[in-house]
């Protein structure tokens, strides 16, 4: 189950971090018995010119998400313009791309192989792809 999301303003884009997992450790310091600790485990999200990118989530996050049941698509290094009509989430399995969103005098989004990627409906953009794309996606 997910856990609340906590946002904090990082300069022009925010900074998510959401649970997705608890993990234990064991501590052990001098002259003290070994106690359970418990920690939970975050993946970081960031928001840039509408586009929500998580750098390598964990396979838990992507199993909930059901991410690898989502259809696929691809394409080879490119130039093209794109709007989306819907939301997008979309996860990268390989590529590099910079996304240019109309209207932000060229500052673009960079996204990867390993990202989960939101990007919002009613959005264009121009998709600069120098790595070739493949990608498991899902419109809302």
């Amino acid at each position: 189950m997910a856990s609340p999301v906590l946002s904090q303003r990082a300069s022009s884009a925010s900074v998510l971090f959401s649970s997705s997992s608890t993990s234990s450790l064991y501590a052990k310091s001098k002259n003290r018995s070994v106690r359970l600790v418990r920690v939970r485990a975050q993946t970081m999200a960031t928001e840039k010119l509408g586009v929500i990118v998580e750098k390598n989530p964990p396979e838990s996050r992507l199993t909930e998400l059901s991410v690898r049941q989502w259809p696929k698509w691809g394409c080879p290094p490119s130039n093209f313009p794109w709007t989306y009509s819907s939301k997008e989430t979309c996860y990268l399995l390989e590529g590099k791309v910079k996304v240019y969103p109309e209207g932000h005098n060229n500052e673009y989004v960079e996204i990867e192989a390993g990202d989960l990627v939101v990007f919002p409906k009613g959005m264009s953009c121009t998709w600069d792809v120098s790595v070739g794309v493949d990608k498991h996606f899902k419109f809302d």
